[in-house]
């Protein structure tokens, strides 16, 4: 609670302060007062514009910890995005959407420059032209540019210590010489993970409990090439590449479990897993007028490799439990194929029309294999075991127009239509299997009105779908314990998606965010508990009889986390938020506060993953949703200069998300502490930083049903961490990047 009171003092001071530090202003017309004026933050149409090169706090840091400082931007786990706390992030580059992997756009991002990026556009409605889902939100970042010829580039070391020291480093390197562009970048990196689990589930009759840890150890390698010819001054020709790979060879997953408070056994997940990515894009494009209008053409390929082997075995530490294991192969390969067309139209009265076309070809192939342990020897189990064959077809079309009425008022209207043509089977078994053809149109508006210059209001609508995973599609487990494990669902079904925002900036520093998001047929991953009755059988799957001629049976009390559609949810937000910078840019601060009422409604009564051997049997308890709750989140980041050359920085950060409801179970409260400072001499940017401070940002998931039954999941990450980066930048730093083109697969990547 004192956390939250010292939040809403700093947050409503901040405001207090602004005004009468306004009317000072007002009062001094000086030199000195237009450059403080910039409006470093503004509203416009569809997006929120940071301008980053008129900030002080975009000096001598890199795009990641750029985007941390950013308005209505917030990373929890220093790897990802969410807008106002909620919405994931899509980016962009100078409008076309970024070709890599989560990790690889997080090195991307660690390894540009900030002096390198001209704005950060953030859009929190999406229009019909961007590859989206659900209530995903775009960050594009606008990089500056420059017609001189010549090369430049960036060297980056980091040192991480959490638990375990993980060192990294990268290039990248930019060349420009009159019609061609190159650039290209490289990173690598070992990242070895810990993580401590407390798992409890049960209800008035039983409970169980596992405590453990799991080491991942990962070696990650990434990067890409970007060529682009200038064919003449109207028509450009593109061609990139990029690729991932992460090992993690000798994962372990350490648990010791507990029947009704008795020592039960110990249970030790081995993997070894590997990851490949490599995705090729051409890309043409003319330009039809002087006005802006022009033509592009993008097909792409993306290939996707997943390799995963594992031993799980189960060692008896009582008389109560027994020794048992399994050996389980989950490889996943995924083939696109895609190319789409777009026009865009610009008129003289400041209109815009664009029209797009595009197709999707995704082949998934995952041929699951689990053999336990009968007898004295590993067989072949055929009820776990499958060969999935998931097909997608995607046509996408879309139009949008966008119209200046007026110095204050414009408007943009447009529309999507998706038709999705998929299938999936299990070779063998003929009778699981399904075909889905649906059809979406998904309309878009917005309408933004300049009052006056301090004061801007817009209203926006947007329809999406969102589709389930690749691999969340491979009907194959992921083990915690024997009885506790993740169940993966490929007869779960997209979702449709609407959302409405009514944004308001004053001053272009303080902003207010009142949004409504409805999910239709919502999914997500739910705890199902049940009983599992199985005939015991030999290694030739033959039942076996205890001494009076009965069947010899085996009941077992399971805890299945199950991905599927449940039904729906609604959420209700509001954002406020403060973006200024204090006593002549020696200290800027970037403050939010999100209040969310959301309802989450549904049920799951079965699971349609099961499958029975004639004998055995499965019991489910119903997962009853019915959640009403109100949510919040509160962050607040502080950049102070510490040195009159402007080489010196502080940085004191903190967020705090208290308790909240989900679909899943109540999630406790996180919070963490961050501070760090940098020290820039020339071409070298030294940064250091102590993350998480105080150990507070711990996952914690709670959840009781009314029938009783109840289920914990407690994950503690060591995300206290002390980084050490330097950075060097050499070569022209204001030369042109190459053209950024988009993929025709942007919107299949996120999927895999």
């Amino acid at each position: 609670m004192k956390a939250k009171i010292l939040i809403a003092v700093i947050f409503f001071s901040g405001m207090i302060s602004a005004q009468q530090t306004q009317k000072k202003t007002e009062e001094i017309k000086t030199i000195e007062e237009v450059k403080l004026s910039k409006k470093v933050f503004v509203k416009k149409s569809d997006r929120f514009v940071y301008d980053v090169a008129s900030s002080p706090i975009a000096k001598g840091t890199n795009s990641f910890n750029l985007l941390q400082q950013t308005p209505m931007l917030s990373s929890t786990d220093g790897k990802t995005f969410k807008i106002m706390g909620k919405s994931s992030v899509v980016f962009y580059i100078n409008g076309k959407r970024t070709l890599m992997d989560a990790e690889a756009i997080t090195e991307m991002l660690k390894n540009t420059p900030s002096e390198n990026i001209q704005r950060i556009e953030v859009v929190t409605v999406p229009g019909s032209e961007f590859q989206v889902e659900a209530n995903e939100g775009v960050v594009n970042i606008v990089m500056k540019k420059s017609k001189t010829n010549g090369y430049n580039g960036t060297l980056k070391m980091n040192n991480s210590q959490s638990f375990y020291n993980n060192p990294s480093s990268g290039i990248a390197f930019n060349l420009r010489q009159n019609k061609w562009s190159f650039n290209s970048n490289f990173n690598m990196g070992s990242y070895r993970e810990r993580e401590k689990y407390t798992l409890s589930n049960g209800d008035a009759t039983f409970r169980n409990d596992s405590y453990g840890t799991m080491d991942d150890p990962n070696k990650n390698y990434g990067g890409s090439i970007n060529i682009d010819y200038e064919i003449n001054k109207n028509q450009n020709l593109g061609f990139s590449y990029n690729m991932r790979y992460n090992k993690s060879f000798g994962s372990v997953l350490d648990m010791t479990n507990f029947e009704n408070g008795i020592l039960s056994n110990r249970t030790v997940n081995q993997e070894d897993a590997q990851t490949r990515n490599h995705n090729f894009n051409l890309n043409y494009e003319i330009k039809t007028d002087t006005l802006g209008s022009k033509l592009t053409s993008n097909i792409s390929y993306l290939w996707f490799n997943r390799d995963k082997v594992s031993l799980g075995e189960t060692f008896p530490l009582s008389n109560i439990a027994s020794y048992s294991a399994f050996k389980q192969a989950v490889p996943q390969i995924i083939n696109n194929y895609a190319a789409n067309i777009d026009y865009i139209k610009k008129f003289r009265n400041e209109s815009t029309f664009a029209i797009g076309t595009s197709y999707n070809f995704t082949n998934t192939d995952s041929d699951t294999r689990q053999d336990d342990f009968v007898g004295n020897s590993f067989v072949n189990n055929t009820n776990l075991s499958n060969h999935f064959i998931y097909k997608e077809n995607i046509i996408g079309a879309y139009a949008t127009y966008e119209r200046k009425f007026s110095e204050k008022f414009t408007g943009k209207i447009g529309t999507r239509l998706e038709a999705t043509i998929s299938s999936g089977d299990v070779v063998g078994k003929p009778d699981i299997g399904f075909e889905r053809n649906y059809n979406n149109l998904l309309p878009y508006a917005t309408l933004n009105y300049a009052i006056n210059e301090n004061h801007n209001i817009t209203y926006s609508f947007s329809s999406r779908v969102r589709r389930p995973g690749f691999g969340q599609l491979n009907p194959s487990r992921t083990y915690f314990t024997p009885t506790n494990y993740i169940q993966n669902n490929p007869f779960m079904q997209a979702s449709r998606n609407y959302n409405q925002e009514i944004n308001y900036m004053y001053k272009n520093a303080f902003y207010a965010n009142v949004s409504f998001n409805f999910a239709e047929n919502a999914y997500g991953q739910l705890p199902l508990q049940g009983i599992e009755t199985k005939i015991k059988r030999d290694e030739n799957g033959n039942p076996e009889y205890d001494e009076h001629g009965n069947l010899i049976k085996i009941t077992t009390k399971f805890l299945r986390y199950i991905r599927t559609n449940y039904g729906n949810n609604k959420q209700l937000g509001l954002t406020l938020g403060m973006n200024k910078a204090w006593f002549g840019d020696i200290w800027t601060t970037n403050y939010s506060a999100n209040f969310e009422y959301a309802t989450y409604k549904g049920s799951v009564t079965k699971d349609p993953t099961s499958q029975q051997i004639p004998g055995d049997t499965e019991e489910l308890q119903p997962y009853i949703i019915n959640v009403k709750t109100l949510n919040m989140f509160f962050q607040t980041n502080n950049m102070l200069r510490l040195s009159a050359k402007k080489d010196w920085y502080l940085g004191i950060n903190y967020w705090i998300m208290p308790s909240r409801e989900m679909e899943i179970g109540k999630l406790h409260t996180q919070q963490s502490f961050d501070v760090n400072i940098k020290k820039i001499m020339g071409n070298f940017t030294f940064l250091v930083e102590l993350n998480d401070v105080f150990n507070q940002n711990i996952d914690d998931i709670r959840t009781i049903q009314n029938n009783g039954s109840f289920n914990t999941v407690r994950s503690f990450q060591y995300r206290r961490e002390f980084n050490v980066n330097v950075t060097y930048n050499f070569g022209n730093q204001k030369l042109k990047k190459a053209r950024e083109v988009k993929s025709a697969n942007d919107a299949i990547r996120s999927r895999t």
